[in-house]
């Protein structure tokens, strides 16, 4: 049999892409796993514990939304130097 070509193309799915993959979804998974923070206790500073979560996350979601975005961009800067500079 003969065996493909190697179109010497970089994989899709890579480490960076897989950490950027799981900063975007964390947010998502967090709040849609409402049993684990639909309770009042812990109170912090009077406010229950159901809302000071999803604010919290706002910010952590804000964070990782962040952090994957600049991963993006060094990726796709390193894609482009391995290139020698082509545009696809």
């Amino acid at each position: 049999m003969s065996q493909a070509p190697d179109t010497g193309r970089e994989p899709v799915v890579t480490p960076v892409r897989v950490v950027i993959g799981l900063c975007l979804v964390a947010p998502f998974v967090a709040m849609l796993w409402v049993g684990s923070y639909a309770k009042t206790d812990p109170v912090l500073i009077g406010i229950p514990f159901f809302y000071w979560y999803q604010m919290l996350w706002v910010l952590i979601s804000t964070t990782l939304t962040m952090v994957a975005y600049k991963l993006w961009q060094r990726d796709q800067r390193a894609r482009k130097a391995s290139k020698g500079g082509a545009e696809q």
